[in-house]
C-alpha cells in the first residue's frame, strides 16, 4: 500500500529538489546539498548501512520508508533505493509527516 506521507516527493521532484540513485545521493550528502535522505525499506542492508552512516556523519536527517518501486513512481522514474531532497522547506514538510 502506498505511503501517502511521501506524496510531497512528487511535488519536490517536479520542482527539481530531488536527487536519486546511489551516486547522485552520495554526492549530494557529501557536498552539503542534501537536507533529507530517504532510503527504501526494501533496499539492501548494505545500502541502508552506507546511507545511514553517511547521513549521520554529515548530520543529515534520514527516513527509511517506502518501497523502491513506490519511490521511483513518485518521482517519475524506475525503482530507486535512495532519494535526497535538497530543499529545506520540502525536507521539513516531508520529515514532519513521520
Amino acid at each position: 500500500m502506498p505511503d501517502k506521507r511521501l506524496s510531497l516527493l512528487s511535488i519536490a521532484a517536479k520542482a527539481g529538489f530531488v536527487r536519486s540513485g546511489s551516486f547522485a545521493a552520495m554526492e549530494s550528502i557529501r557536498s552539503g546539498e542534501a537536507k533529507l535522505v530517504i532510503i527504501s525499506e526494501d533496499a539492501s542492508e548494505n545500502t541502508k548501512k552506507k546511507f545511514t552512516d553517511k547521513s549521520n556523519h554529515y548530520k543529515v536527517r534520514f527516513l527509511i520508508c517506502g518501497m523502491m518501486d513506490e519511490l521511483g513512481r513518485l518521482i517519475g522514474k524506475d525503482e530507486r533505493s535512495v532519494l535526497v531532497v535538497t530543499d529545506s522547506g520540502m525536507a521539513d514538510s516531508i520529515y514532519s509527516k513521520f
